[in-house]
């Protein structure tokens, strides 16, 4: 038997797995109990999203894409001119 492997405790999940949960939740528009058992535990995934979004951690990361967005527009739009 493996020594890194201790019976009954559950696997840990890298956080990308979680996201990845989320995106795809999201992305189908599925209930949270059909997000399929490869990106974790449904109940984790969905803590793990609603932790986020009590921290205000995606409507910052909404905030940086917009603002990231907005910075290429104008690159793109000088380059245009010249």
């Amino acid at each position: 038997m493996p020594r890194d492997k201790k019976p009954g405790r559950t696997p840990i999940r890298i956080p990308r797995q979680l996201i990845d949960g989320m995106r795809r939740r999201t992305r189908t528009g599925a209930p949270w109990r059909d997000v399929p058992q490869c990106h974790g535990p449904w109940g984790r995934v969905y803590d793990r999203c609603r932790r986020r979004q009590r921290d205000g951690a995606w409507a910052a990361s909404s905030r940086e894409l917009a603002v990231r967005h907005e910075e290429a527009v104008r690159i793109v739009a000088v380059n245009e001119w010249l």
